[in-house]
Parts: structure tokens; C-alpha cells; sequence
């Protein structure tokens, strides 16, 4: 089993950067797949990012493609979301989940309880 904990959200302006961080407990997260999700209040929850269990392959939404970048830190068993160049329509609670099973899509079993970003305009 895995536990997840996310941090780093905020209120920032258009353009600026922000860091998420998914924090992970078990001894399962070492093998696990790892993805950031978000989601606005009243729309599904939609893909973001997501790293293999090697930390060999990434992929990302096409809206975030060039902006956003997903890194683990197996030391600290941490899943790391840098986001740049933040848009209005980046705002949303932001999700990390952990799966065990197919990397591609990534459907986690395990989810964290979020973390709210508000980019202004």
C-alpha cells in the first residue's frame, strides 16, 4: 500500500512558477507509477504528468507539455511536479496518484488528498 501527501500549492501570478511536491510512504512506492491529475470543481479530474516506477519514462497532458516536468526522488520518496509559465487555466486542486498497474494510461489505485493552485491573471 501506498500513502501520498501532496504540498507546494498556492496563489501565484500568470508566468510564474511553482513546485508541487508528493511526499510517499510504503515500500510499495519504489515500484510504483506515479501521476499528477488535477481537477476544477464541477469537471472531471484530468492527466497531468506521470513517471514510471524506474523514473526511466514520462508523458504529460499536451496543455502542459513544454511547461510542466515530473521528477522523483527515490531518497526522499518523493514525486516532484515543476510548473512554469502558469496560466489562469492551470488553476485547480492538483492530485498525485500511485498505481501498480499499466504505466500508460495511468489509472492509480492510491490517491492523495490534494493541493490547491489559484493562478491570478
Amino acid at each position: 500500500q501506498v500513502q501520498l501527501v501532496e504540498s507546494g500549492g498556492g496563489l501565484v501570478q500568470a508566468g510564474d512558477l511553482l513546485r508541487l511536491s508528493c511526499a510517499a510512504s510504503g515500500r510499495a512506492f519504489i515500484s510504483s507509477h506515479i501521476g499528477w491529475f488535477r481537477q476544477v470543481s464541477g469537471k472531471e479530474r484530468e492527466f497531468v504528468a506521470a513517471i514510471s516506477g524506474s523514473g526511466a519514462s514520462t508523458y504529460y497532458a499536451d496543455s502542459v507539455k513544454g511547461r510542466f516536468t515530473i521528477s522523483r526522488d527515490y531518497a526522499k520518496n518523493t514525486v516532484y511536479l515543476q510548473m512554469n509559465t502558469l496560466k489562469p487555466e492551470d488553476a485547480a486542486v492538483y492530485y498525485c496518484g500511485a498505481s501498480n498497474g499499466y504505466f500508460r494510461p495511468l489509472r492509480p489505485d492510491y490517491w492523495g488528498q490534494g493541493t490547491q493552485v489559484t493562478v491570478s491573471s
